[in-house]
């Protein structure tokens, strides 16, 4: 069987975001809550309202598989967006810089 879960952006901050199963959204993909094929059409129902209430955008379904109790997306690209930003932000090159200061 093919589970699924809803991921999004964030719109406040752009946060990569994903569905949990109360409903709410997460940035921890291990709290997303996966769907049979079966469920998808309520996951997208939800992401609909979350994007006319102005919480989230570009929702979309990914397919991911379930290791040792642990969600795992599938594909590289949702790997790489699970794991946050692949470069260096303002403020964690800020946050480095003040770490090495007060060495």
């Amino acid at each position: 069987m093919s589970n699924k879960i809803l991921t999004a952006n964030r719109l406040s901050d752009g946060a990569v975001v994903y569905l949990t199963a109360e409903g709410s959204w997460s940035e921890d993909l291990q709290q997303a809550a996966p769907a049979a094929a079966d469920r998808e059409a309520d996951l997208i129902a939800t992401a609909q309202q979350a994007v006319a209430d102005c919480t989230i955008i570009e929702p979309y379904l990914i397919p991911v598989s379930i290791r040792s109790d642990r969600l795992l997306a599938v594909s590289q690209r949702e790997r790489i967006r699970a794991a946050g930003p692949t470069v260096e932000t303002a403020s964690s090159a800020t946050a480095r810089e003040q770490a090495h200061v007060s060495l």
